[in-house]
């Protein structure tokens, strides 16, 4: 009875940190968290696009970048910014150049 305690412990630990196509697993979530936190780090500090309006959210090193911006060279830059951190994959660019 024992065994198979921790036996269904065991694979409920185990299946928990697993990877699936649209969950990611521990790992992959802190690594996400961390890429995010660095692109808004690096906003904060740029001058041109501290006061702008852009989310970023990253999945498993995918990041997306939406929200508004003034001008396309903006856009740009954001772009740009996400692009140098390490860890990043790819990113879609979802943001919106107010008129």
């Amino acid at each position: 009875m024992r065994s198979n305690i921790l036996a269904i412990v065991l694979i409920t630990m185990l299946t928990g940190c697993v990877s699936t196509s649209n969950q990611e697993s521990t790992g992959q979530f802190v690594d996400s968290s961390a890429i995010t936190v660095k692109i808004k780090s690096l906003f904060l500090a740029d001058r041109e696009m501290k006061s702008l309006s852009i989310t970023v959210k990253t999945f498993k090193g995918k990041v997306e970048l939406s929200g508004f911006v003034d001008n396309l060279a903006q856009k740009r830059r954001a772009d740009d910014i996400a692009r140098k951190v390490d860890g990043v994959v790819s990113v879609t660019d979802a943001m919106v150049v107010k008129s």
